[in-house]
């Protein structure tokens, strides 16, 4: 693989991770739903999160599906950089 197309790559997952966690940080204060950097937040994690929240259990208060979308983004991190480093 290419090490720049991997840099890139890895950049946008980096950006995408960045997103989820800024979005999970959102819910623990009390900030208008539609302030602009909420909805853009909104807008870029929700085609990630809602899959997730469909196929995770109900955990009552505590939506797992960030952590769960993090993870897999840093299992595609690791794959990439792997596959860079052939």
């Amino acid at each position: 693989m290419n090490q720049q197309l991997a840099l890139v790559f890895t950049t946008f997952l980096y950006i995408l991770i960045l997103c989820v966690l800024g979005r999970s940080l959102l819910t623990w204060f009390p900030i208008d739903r539609n302030h602009p950097i909420a909805r853009i937040l909104h807008q870029v994690t929700e085609p990630l999160l809602a899959p997730v929240r469909r196929i995770l259990p109900q955990t009552g208060m505590i939506d797992l599906s960030g952590m769960a979308v993090i993870i897999v983004l840093y299992v595609m991190v690791a794959v990439v950089n792997q596959a860079a480093a052939q």
